[in-house]
């Protein structure tokens, strides 16, 4: 992956304000998604993570507010090819084609690049090649991909959105449905595209320490207002956790890596890792 063809990128939220039905989700909320950096958004269920997200990626109507380019260009100034040659999202939910290969999935992420007729993208077979290798699907490529398992379609997709090669890169829980070892690999990936290609990666994750151990900066979220926002021992703590979530977060920093571990204590359930 090159990084939008090599081109370091970034985008911010300013007062975004987003709802549903005239109820607003999103209360005037800020966030900065830098080049080379991993940005970690993480919060209770409903606290407005995904709305963000999307509002971010212009797949939800802003109420209220801009989204913003690091040049300063407004991102509903830009053409939808242009815009999705900048940005590409990696969503919740997404439909799932009969009868179409993992090969031609992964194809579609070509879609800014290509004329009619998939014409004028010379890059393109090569890249998707690179970007179904890099996710682990190659040898699946032939494969109709809604006989896939619930992790194998999830890698695809990811795999889509390399394809689309963008500097911006935004992800809704990407490790839903996978096992371990891709759950690592996928948040691996994420620390190489920042690091190694300068994108810039806005990921909702549930995990908390996931986001400890892979982001630059987290996002805190609760009832749809940004609660705190910051590197991740600035913002994991145990009084504002235990406060967001409504349960005591006990917080702990390996001394030898320096790594956050959080975990809940239930009544009963005080072995219980997040």
């Amino acid at each position: 992956m090159t990084g939008g063809a090599g081109r370091a990128d970034g985008l911010r939220g300013v007062d975004l304000r987003l709802g549903y039905h005239g109820a607003t989700v999103v209360h005037d909320a800020a966030i900065t998604l830098r080049s080379g950096t991993i940005t970690a958004l993480v919060g209770p269920n409903g606290s407005g993570k995904s709305t963000l997200l999307r509002g971010l990626a212009r797949l939800h109507p802003l109420d209220s507010g801009e989204a913003l380019f690091a040049d300063g260009t407004p991102a509903r100034a830009l053409s939808a090819r242009e815009f999705a040659r900048r940005v590409t999202l990696l969503a919740q939910s997404r439909p799932t084609p009969s009868g179409v290969t993992v090969r031609d999935v992964v194809g579609y992420g070509r879609h800014p690049y290509r004329g009619r007729w998939r014409a004028n993208d010379p890059q393109g077979p090569e890249v998707v090649d690179r970007a179904m290798a890099t996710t682990g699907v190659a040898a699946m490529a032939d494969r109709p991909v809604d006989e896939l398992s619930g992790g194998e379609s999830q890698r695809v997709w990811l795999a889509t959105c390399l394809a689309q090669d963008t500097a911006v890169l935004l992800l809704d829980e990407p490790t839903t449905f996978l096992d371990l070892r891709y759950q690592v690999e996928v948040l691996d990936l994420m620390r190489d595209l920042a690091d190694l290609h300068a994108v810039a990666v806005g990921v909702v994750l549930h995990d908390l320490n996931q986001a400890a151990a892979v982001a630059d900066e987290v996002v805190l979220l609760h009832s749809g207002r940004v609660r705190a926002a910051g590197v991740p021992s600035e913002v994991l703590t145990e009084h504002t956790l235990t406060d967001t979530y409504g349960i005591r977060i006990e917080v702990t920093v390996d001394p030898a890596t320096g790594l956050l571990s959080t975990r809940p204590v239930g009544r009963h359930l005080t072995r219980v890792t997040v």
